[in-house]
């Protein structure tokens, strides 16, 4: 099974730029085109929140035509950028979305990998929460197949990146989901977005990761008076390869690179 994670996508309306500087729909579509080359091909693709810049219906339709090349199962979850209305309306042949909750928590069950989704948005604020409800649900799902492997997939990372101003914006209450997570030893990884990195750090017992962007990147500044700030390196996406008993994750750069070539001396 192989999972493509792509994150951070901020459509904006046609012809509209993010900070007036980045086409992040002409960066979708090369991440895009760069999923279609990949042999083999994904099983599936988790969009792993801000989809859209700012929640507009406009911004979702662009983002459906954007997404359509791909030939695959394309789950989508919401970041602190995105309006769950909007979202379920425009992709309303989406299932999964219209679970009759307030928040968009679903679990795929379609792979022998369970993919659980976790909604972190408080609607209008940068940073995330998980409300008690929601932690009860995890649990539930958590313990029907406690044996199952599991992946969680949720926007604001559960843990300090040392980005100072990002880590302000992170999930308030992590150490409530870190309880319930501690407690299953099926957890392979818990896959986020929100910083526009690839970081991983080892958290209650897993590894957890945030994903790099197909468009900007939150620049790398460690410094205690870091200034929010963003820079065009290279984009990339993550891609998660289970090969039956354990999960391997990649990162994967978008765009055009030479090689591959031979390691013999021509």
């Amino acid at each position: 099974m192989i999972i493509a994670q792509i994150s951070d996508l901020h459509v904006r309306r046609k012809g509209e730029f993010v900070s007036g500087r980045v086409d992040t729909a002409a960066c979708l579509r090369r991440c895009v085109d760069a999923l279609l080359k990949l042999e083999p091909r994904p099983d599936g693709v988790f969009a792993s929140g801000d989809l859209v810049e700012l929640g507009l219906a406009e911004e979702y339709q662009y983002l459906r035509e954007l997404l359509a090349p791909l030939p695959l199962p394309v789950y989508l979850m919401p970041g602190n950028h995105d309006n769950r209305g909007n979202l379920r309306r425009e992709f309303r042949d989406h299932a999964y979305l219209d679970n009759g909750k307030a928040f968009l928590d679903y679990t795929v069950e379609a792979y022998p990998v369970r993919l659980i989704a976790l909604d972190t948005v408080i609607p209008h604020q940068g940073g995330g929460l998980l409300r008690p409800e929601q932690l009860r649900w995890l649990d539930g799902q958590l313990g029907e197949q406690p044996s199952k492997p599991a992946l969680l997939f949720l926007h604001h990372p559960p843990f300090a990146t040392g980005i100072p101003w990002m880590d302000a914006l992170a999930l308030a209450n992590a150490e409530e989901l870190g309880e319930i997570v501690g407690k299953y030893r099926n957890i392979e990884a818990v896959l986020c977005g929100h910083v526009h990195r690839s970081i991983c750090r080892r958290w209650h017992g897993t590894i957890t990761m945030t994903c790099p962007s197909p468009a900007h990147q939150i620049t790398l500044d460690l410094r205690r008076d870091s200034s929010e700030t963003f820079t065009l390196e290279p984009p990339g996406f993550l891609l998660h390869y289970w090969n039956g008993t354990t999960l391997v994750s990649h990162t994967v750069p978008v765009g055009d690179y030479a090689g591959p070539y031979s390691f013999e001396e021509e």
